[in-house]
């Protein structure tokens, strides 16, 4: 086992309406039992935070970035009204590793190059997550996960966070519209990269701006991009940029 590449805050979600209430907010469907990746989205669609929810006999667990619990806790909490709900700050150690799924963890939902994560134990391997995530294109909170992105821009389909079956949730208007209606003309991408630059530097095509540097590892790197302005030779910072 090993620690997340960044630390984790955990969410315990009781009483009788658990489930429904949670159903009703967030993108993907997590009536089953198990463990989903999700998020919660403004009426707008726009992001606001990316978890996983652990659904299980009794309870529900949030596993979120820690820098985003108070503020995933207090919008959870301001939706709770009369639900039959209690939603309070939980301490659960969260581990992640590679290769089988040992007794007692959870195949990470977003793809299976992540591995798998438990809740409770604690060891000290050292993955170097960052690597993978670049390798497999999945964004992190704080990082390519920015407010005000559009999930779909993120990856959230291919990284099976959101359910275009499941009914209503809060933003699921825009979500639809833009997956049956429109073209996305930005996204995350992984490119080349040729040299390094701070997370956030800005990508410049033919003088213009084309999107954001994000993790770089390797020589590769996640971008969030406009489409319309790759090229051959883009810039971010001091570094080369390619796709």
């Amino acid at each position: 086992m090993a620690q997340p590449e960044h630390p984790r805050g955990i969410l315990q979600v009781t009483g009788d309406d658990r489930i429904s209430f949670l159903q009703n907010l967030v993108t993907n469907d997590i009536s089953s039992q198990g463990l989903h990746y999700t998020a919660l989205l403004t009426p707008q669609g726009k992001f606001l935070a990316d978890f996983f929810v652990l659904v299980r006999e009794g309870d529900i667990l949030i596993d979120v970035a820690d820098t985003l619990q108070p503020s995933l806790l207090s919008r959870l909490s301001m939706y709770r009204l009369r639900a039959n709900v209690e939603i309070a700050p939980m301490t659960c150690p969260v581990n992640c590793g590679l290769g089988p799924v040992p007794k007692g963890a959870f195949p990470d939902p977003r793809t299976p190059a992540m591995g798998w994560r438990a809740y409770g134990a604690q060891d000290s391997d050292v993955i170097d997550w960052r690597a993978l995530r670049v390798e497999h294109i999945i964004p992190e909170t704080g990082l390519e996960l920015e407010p005000d992105r559009f999930i779909l821009e993120m990856d959230f389909e291919r990284l099976n966070g959101v359910d275009f079956k499941k009914g209503c949730y809060v933003g699921q208007e825009i979500v639809a519209r833009m997956k049956h209606k429109t073209e996305l003309r930005k996204g995350l991408r992984q490119v080349k990269i040729s040299g390094s630059a701070p997370s956030g530097t800005p990508i410049i095509a033919n003088k213009k701006p084309a999107g954001l540097i994000y993790t770089q590892h390797g020589g590769l790197a996640l971008a969030y991009l406009r489409f319309d302005r790759i090229s051959d030779h883009m810039t971010a910072g001091d570094a080369i940029v390619t796709v």
